[in-house]
């Protein structure tokens, strides 16, 4: 009886260590869906029973571990500062007071009394033009005032004594207005043999030699005046920046030819949205102390579009991005170890960029230090060691 016992329980032995486990192939192959979900339900549970064991054995592991090597990162550190946006566009210079100065009456080109480059004053005297005899006529007709205005006293002294008639009184009257009003026209018609600088500018071209003929009308022109002092870009913004854009705004001007950049403000914005290319015109005053500055330079322009006295300013380096498209930074903790800290991802909303920086809205606080170098190798709770242990110049 013992013997039939120790047999039966060796067989059951034997036959209880020969069963195998039915793999995933053959589960799969039996098409069973029940059988396929309960061994997908058996690893799932081992599955997590393994990532519990190996949370455990990490702990441990970091515990004994005294010395851990951490991964190295630096940090920047935020703070609150003036924000400043600019726009970028690109002009030409330009001025209003650029002009071709042409002759008022026709005549010999008597005298020029300037040259190319000089400067000239309002109203100066630039040539003068044969006046064909006029300036005799002037003479005679002047003479001819003063004595209409001889006879025109003396009846007029004659008729508040009342002698002599009313009617001599008044001829003598209407030929003394009437030769003022010659002299006058005679002179009017004198000063047009003179060509005055309509503005004060430099001679840019003299276009007419001494002694050329000529006549008012195309094709006549003389000069060419410039004035360099009231220079202005005028550039067509988007209108999307009308609310940013005003008068008195702050602008740069960079010229690249000189190699030159000139500190200004918004002097006119324009008044009507163009339909062609929805966007207003800006006029930006530039000061010319130097005299360098042409019209039609070409010009780049950086127009202070929008400014915050408290910003929270970073690298852009130093953003990520998810999949979601959330952008976020590491911000890291202080711990108890040297220069040690534990990294608490943030998810930031950002405004404008200007440059390599960029305007954060939210989720960076002032003070905060944010990983910089090493943020792409690292992720959210890690712990790691600062390099540097100072606040950051940005």
């Amino acid at each position: 009886m013992k013997k039939i016992l120790y047999l039966a329980t060796t067989a059951l032995l034997f036959s209880a260590c020969g069963e195998k486990e039915a793999s995933v192939s053959d589960i799969i192959s039996q098409g069973n869906i029940e059988s396929i979900r309960a061994k997908k339900t058996e690893l799932s549970e081992k599955q997590k029973s393994l990532e519990l064991e190996l949370q455990k054995l990490d702990s441990v592991i970091a515990t004994m571990n005294r010395d851990e090597k951490l991964p190295l990162v630096t940090t920047v550190t935020a703070k609150a500062e003036k924000f400043d946006h600019f726009l970028e566009l690109q002009g030409n210079v330009k001025t209003k007071q650029n002009v071709l100065v042409y002759p008022e009456m026709a005549g010999t080109l008597q005298r020029v009394y300037v040259k190319e480059g000089q400067r000239v004053t309002s109203g100066q005297i630039l040539a003068t033009i044969d006046d064909g005899g006029m300036s005799s006529q002037l003479s005679q007709f002047k003479t001819q005032a003063e004595l209409a205005k001889t006879t025109f006293e003396r009846r007029k002294r004659l008729w508040e004594q009342k002698i002599g008639s009313e009617l001599e009184y008044l001829s003598a009257k209407t030929n003394y207005e009437a030769a003022e009003d010659a002299v006058k026209q005679a002179q009017s018609q004198l000063g047009k043999s003179s060509i005055r600088a309509p503005f004060s500018g430099i001679i840019d071209n003299v276009i007419k030699d001494q002694g050329t003929v000529v006549s008012p009308g195309p094709g006549s022109e003389v000069f060419r005046i410039v004035n360099l002092s009231d220079m202005y870009i005028e550039v067509d913004v988007p209108e999307t920046y009308l609310a940013g854009i005003q008068v008195g705004k702050e602008a740069k001007v960079y010229f690249p030819v000189l190699g030159d950049t000139v500190m200004t403000k918004v002097r006119q914005t324009g008044n009507f949205i163009n339909p062609s290319n929805r966007a207003f015109t800006v006029e930006i005053a530039v000061p010319n102390k130097k005299g360098n500055i042409k019209p039609n330079l070409t010009a780049k322009v950086n127009i202070n579009d929008y400014s915050s006295e408290e910003a929270i300013v970073i690298p852009q380096s130093i953003i990520s991005e998810n999949a979601e498209g959330d952008q976020y930074v590491y911000i890291a903790e202080p711990t108890d170890g040297e220069n040690e800290a534990i990294l608490k991802k943030s998810i930031i909303k950002t405004g404008k960029t200007q440059g390599s920086h960029i305007e954060v809205l939210s989720g960076i606080n002032d003070g905060d230090h944010i990983i910089e170098e090493g943020a792409r190798s690292v992720k959210d709770g890690q712990k790691v060691k600062i390099l540097n242990n100072q606040t950051d110049e940005q």
